[in-house]
């Protein structure tokens, strides 16, 4: 695995966890060979997320990964609202890998408050040992500052892409210890929980693709003037902001994991790169 320091570029710490962790996150949902996913895992992926949508061939990567277990972070994720089956749905997906704990369970997309019930089960879990940490995820940017100022959650899953950067105004600012140099607050992860983005393309908006979520998201095309941005353009513009810890990838094949991997080589954008992305952000956004 890569040998560079928490608060770079490549990788950081995930807020209060204390885990080190790439930048870059590998997600199930997608359809990224087995293959890839041990590749990428050498060049230093290890936030790996076993989500709702499980291929044969990731979960065999895992198996094979199985030795290195310490390496890499396990994510898996529940949208189960019954609190009584919350255990069932971790513990289904623990026998699939054969794993006896996930190190992070992922809450999955609640816009509200997680009920009492809901967090009571989760804890449970984590009680038995078979979650370390406990996770949600969220499109509701206005309610991460309020997760992150308390302790039920180690790790937030929010949106953040160039065109839909509400994050920059709603989140970042508001976060414990925004106030801070911002590489010194990423390089400690004192005080917050650990942030994860997703959809860094705007599902192929950014692109120039269209998609059913980008339809019913009202997503515009392309400014004719401006180059199409690349999916590893897309990644380089998320990880930029160094209050990002990690950015999924939802790779479907070796070569999209190829791109991602060459947002970590190429590094930060410059300036002049970040103000192209944001008009395009802004065209995809219809604004």
């Amino acid at each position: 695995m890569a040998e560079t320091q928490p608060g770079s570029f490549e990788r950081a710490l995930l807020g209060r966890t204390g885990r080190e962790v790439g930048r870059l996150g590998i997600s199930a949902s997608y359809g990224v060979p087995g293959e890839a996913v041990e590749r990428a895992f050498e060049r230093g992926v290890n936030y790996i997320y076993w989500g709702s949508s499980r291929t044969d061939s990731f979960g065999a990567a895992l198996k094979r990964l199985r030795p290195q277990r310490d390496r890499f972070v396990l994510v898996i994720q529940s949208y189960m609202r019954v609190a009584r089956l919350l255990g069932w749905s971790l513990e289904r997906a623990l026998r699939a890998l054969n794993f006896d704990h996930a190190d992070i369970l992922l809450l999955g997309m609640w816009n509200k408050p997680v009920p009492p019930r809901i967090l009571d089960a989760a804890r449970r879990l984590k009680e038995r040992g078979l979650a370390r940490f406990l996770a949600v995820s969220t499109h509701k940017r206005t309610l991460v500052p309020q997760l992150a100022a308390g302790r039920d959650f180690d790790v937030v899953h929010f949106r953040y892409n160039a065109a839909h950067p509400g994050a920059e105004k709603d989140i970042f600012p508001h976060l414990p210890g925004a106030n801070r140099p911002a590489l010194l607050a990423q390089a400690s992860g004192a005080g917050r929980p650990g942030l994860v983005s997703f959809t860094a393309t705007s599902w192929g908006q950014l692109l120039g693709k269209a998609s059913l979520q980008g339809f019913f998201n009202g997503g515009h095309r392309l400014p004719k003037n401006e180059p199409a941005p690349t999916a590893t353009d897309c990644y380089r513009y998320v990880l930029t902001r160094p209050e990002v810890d990690v950015c999924m990838t939802g790779s479907a094949d070796a070569a999209q994991m190829e791109q991602a991997l060459e947002a970590l080589r190429l590094g930060p954008m410059t300036e002049d790169e970040l103000a192209w992305m944001r008009r395009v952000g802004r065209a995809v956004a219809g604004k």
